[in-house]
């Protein structure tokens, strides 16, 4: 079982930053790209950032290249999602994900930019 824990999401303004963390615990997927994805009311859900555990090898969405960075910590077991140059369309919820098909995943964590 994994279990991944979301956190550093909350209110900003347009033009603003934040970076978000995912800690992961239980089994790891070395093997298996670490994603973000986020979902705003109304919305399907999109792809944000993956990168793998082992390998690195960044990919990204087309709405969020060149803004946003994900990384990994892979002594903490942490991935983060650093955004820049925040839009109100930006507005969703972000988790993470992992494993095959991205089975497992967080609770979410919430982030508003405000116009």
């Amino acid at each position: 079982q994994v279990h991944l824990v979301e956190s550093g999401g909350g209110l900003v303004q347009a033009g603003g930053s934040l970076r978000l963390s995912c800690v992961a615990s239980g089994r790891t997927f070395s093997s298996y790209y670490m994603g973000w994805f986020r979902q705003a009311p109304g919305k399907e859900r999109e792809f944000v950032a993956a990168i793998m555990w082992s390998a690195g090898s960044p990919h990204y969405g087309d709405s969020v290249k060149g803004r946003f960075t994900i990384s990994s910590d892979n002594a903490k077991n942490t991935v983060y999602l650093q955004m820049n140059s925040l839009n109100p369309e930006d507005t969703a919820v972000y988790y993470c994900a992992t494993g095959p098909g991205y089975t497992y995943r967080g609770q979410g964590t919430q982030v508003t930019v405000s116009s």
